[in-house]
């Protein structure tokens, strides 16, 4: 079975610069970007059958990485100068 993984860096090859700044300059955004890879990374495990989890608490955990995925993306664009989502067309 092929196991996706999903870094930030591959989901936001655009945003490869404001990513590293964020990280270094905002703890929090680096504590949530932590937390995404390795959420991340646990799925993969799971999904390759090295880790078992009951199904429930596998698409828990899956929501719990699209809803960080989310947030850091809002965070990212808005470093990168670009609206982040909100419908307002804001620029940082």
């Amino acid at each position: 079975m092929h196991v996706e993984h999903h870094p930030l860096i591959k989901d936001f090859p655009e945003l490869r610069g404001a990513l590293n700044e964020l990280r270094l300059a905002d703890s929090n955004f680096a504590r949530l970007a932590d937390n995404y890879e390795t959420l991340d990374k646990r799925i993969c495990r799971i999904e390759a059958g090295s880790e078992l989890l009951a199904d429930d608490a596998l698409l828990t955990l899956k929501q719990e990485r699209v809803g960080l995925k989310d947030e850091l993306a809002r965070q990212l664009k808005r470093a990168a100068g670009q609206c982040c989502g909100c419908g307002n067309g804001c620029k940082a």
